[in-house]
């Protein structure tokens, strides 16, 4: 990767995607570029290094590509955060609004013990509604959030408002 190349000259833009009046930010062309791909990882994991994280949670799909590896490279556990219905054991789950409807969230209940340490990782910071829920069910666990890290943030949907209680790494803002 060229130095003078930033991580978000790997993002590719498509305007109308999913719908009219949505630009979608591709993070597929980032991790088809091994160097581009390896920088993101270490930049989200270096600042968690030295904080005995015990645990990365992580919300399915995107979230599971960033956040199994920043595990890995800090020494900690993964814990995937997955949709109603697909985890094989017993959960806590939490119920959420989106746009129209809502969605429910569910963690195994023994994935987190009580005041580890747990960084959240994912992908994208939109309207933060998902990444609320996480803290919930961390919370529910009586994990401990450390902080919360994402490759992308887009500012003017205000996600971050609704996480000001935890520490907040975003590698790229739009």
């Amino acid at each position: 990767m060229p130095e003078k190349k930033i991580l978000a000259d790997y993002i590719r833009s498509i305007p109308d995607f999913p719908k009219p009046g949505i630009l979608f930010r591709d993070i597929t062309t980032l991790l088809q570029d091994k160097k581009a791909f390896r920088k993101a990882i270490d930049q989200i994991a270096a600042p968690y290094k030295d904080k005995k994280i015990d645990a990365v949670v992580a919300v399915e799909a995107r979230g599971f590509i960033f956040g199994a590896i920043v595990a890995y490279k800090i020494g900690a556990a993964f814990v995937p955060v997955r949709k109603k219905g697909k985890l094989p054991y017993k959960t806590n789950s939490v119920t959420y609004d989106l746009e129209y409807g809502s969605d429910t969230l569910e963690i195994h209940h023994d994935s987190i013990k009580p005041n580890e340490k747990v960084l959240i990782v994912d992908d994208l910071l939109a309207t933060g509604g998902t990444i609320k829920a996480v803290t919930d069910l961390v919370k529910q666990l009586q994990g401990e959030i450390v902080g919360i890290a994402f490759l992308i943030e887009l500012t003017e949907l205000k996600g971050a408002e609704k996480l000001t209680e935890f520490p907040l790494l975003s590698l790229i803002k739009y």
